[in-house]
């Protein structure tokens, strides 16, 4: 009681006030909200939020999110999700856990090396909260099952880490008309945006086509910061949950490049092109490649 006093007096010297301080002391949880003793007590601080309170959360428990990757960035996201109270994760990857993916890939430890992903990451995550039911697509997405693994879901994360997977995960999108939560990382930079809202860009908007493939990036090659994937796939479900409550204003239009080095943000506008091959206003024909 004594911090929260002190609490109400910081807030209250603010001007204007941070907050009503009145949120600092909710009124208890009324029978009937939907949730046991124990949802209620795991997320507490996260009903008392505003903007989410307890229809927030019903919209989480409700919600399907799809993580498309479970490696670097799947792996911060879907734990950060999960601990959320997203109902339904569904995640899909078709590789094995490497002794050199646990550098970055927070949700596998030593004993699972050998293991395919989807296997182990379902047992972390519905450790971590019993209440959520994770979904293991142990697959590689692919154009003959993306509409039907995509379609499944409300909200699609980008969590891959090659060019092919990000268009076809776009276009999917664009088809669907799914939100794309788009994360990418790179030796010390990472990337961040919402594609596809509410007049807002799609990827193919903002890289109309896919580098050579000679020329194309890779993680084995050029490395990666390890604590990098883990700044970018947090905000990547920080982006998922907002979409899902409605709370603030999601990066649409927006992509945040994060410098690890100088640990600098930088915000781009990324305007939607009216030509563009997949969402423009005369699109190159909607089937996937």
């Amino acid at each position: 009681m004594a911090r929260r006093r002190l609490a109400w007096h910081l807030l209250h010297l603010l001007d204007p006030p941070l907050l009503d301080p009145h949120l600092l002391y909710p009124l208890p949880m009324q029978p009937g909200s939907g949730f046991s003793g124990e949802e209620l007590e795991r997320y507490a601080r996260q009903l008392v939020l505003p903007g989410v309170g307890v229809e927030g959360q019903r919209r989480l428990k409700a919600a399907r999110v799809l993580c498309v990757g479970a490696g670097g960035l799947g792996s911060p996201a879907s734990l950060y999700l999960a601990a959320a109270g997203v109902g339904t994760i569904g995640l899909v990857d078709s590789d094995r856990v490497s002794l050199s993916n646990l550098q970055r890939q927070v949700l596998y430890g030593t004993p699972e090396i050998g293991a395919p992903k989807t296997a182990p990451a379902r047992v972390r995550l519905e450790t971590l909260n019993p209440h959520v039911s994770v979904e293991p697509h142990q697959v590689a997405l692919a154009a003959g099952n993306a509409v039907d693994l995509l379609g499944r879901y409300d909200i699609v994360l980008d969590c891959s880490d090659n060019f092919p997977t990000r268009y076809l995960i776009n276009d999917t999108c664009v088809l669907l008309d799914k939100p794309d939560v788009f994360g990418a990382v790179f030796m010390f930079e990472g990337q961040v945006s919402v594609l596809g809202r509410r007049g807002g860009p799609c990827y193919r908007c903002v890289f109309p086509e896919p580098p050579p493939p000679e020329i194309e990036p890779s993680c084995a090659d050029s490395g990666i910061l390890g604590a990098l994937p883990g700044i970018i796939g947090a905000i990547q479900a920080a982006e998922a949950i907002k979409l899902i409550t409605g709370v603030g204003e999601p990066l649409v239009g927006r992509m945040i490049v994060c410098d690890a080095l100088a640990m600098t943000f930088r915000e781009l506008g990324l305007p939607r092109n009216p030509r563009c091959a997949a969402c423009g206003e005369r699109p190159a024909g909607r089937a996937l490649p």
